[in-house]
């Protein structure tokens, strides 16, 4: 298992944030200022998109809780106007940001997971970064990028990666 610095976590999930904001704004501009499209789903037991993006912002936000030792404290999943889907972004951005002075050692903790009827699940900080964290931003921000896409968002593949972009170079 590979083990994380804090500065590298904040450093992708700042990054990742700022393209699902990108995304978000790509289907703005598509849909106009309409908060209808926030209800799409790419099947009807699969959650909309204002759900998948409070979900995808709940992962950095814990790890920003957690790091200023609070407990996990998940954002209401049903976001139903462009505002609040901007607010849980721009929110979770500063949570990230206010990390500050955390040694690494903190990722050696134990972090407890509960999952639901009486469940949990209990991993030292790098294996809840890598093997939780980390899978559930990624399922979460492709499951938005997917509705979007279905939905007829004119995105691609650059707008997911965009973190990319200002790597690129020219012969």
């Amino acid at each position: 298992m590979q083990t994380q610095s804090i500065d590298f976590i904040k450093t992708l999930f700042q990054s990742r944030l700022t393209t699902l904001e990108h995304l978000l704004t790509s289907a703005q501009t598509h849909f106009g200022n309409t908060d209808s499209f926030l209800q799409q789903r790419i099947v009807a037991d699969m959650l909309p998109l204002g759900t998948q993006i409070a979900f995808t912002c709940n992962q950095p936000r814990n790890i920003s809780l957690r790091c200023d030792n609070k407990p996990a404290n998940k954002l209401d999943p049903d976001v139903s106007s462009l505002n609040q889907a901007y607010g849980h972004i721009s929110n979770t951005k500063e949570l990230l940001t206010g990390v500050n002075d955390v040694e690494d050692t903190k990722l050696a903790d134990i972090t407890r997971i509960d999952l639901g009827q009486g469940m949990y699940i209990e991993l030292s900080g790098n294996a809840y970064v890598n093997d939780f964290l980390i899978p559930n931003f990624y399922f979460h921000m492709v499951t938005a990028y997917d509705i979007l896409r279905m939905a007829g968002v004119p995105i691609g593949k650059r707008d997911y990666m965009m973190h990319l972009v200002p790597l690129i170079k020219q012969e």
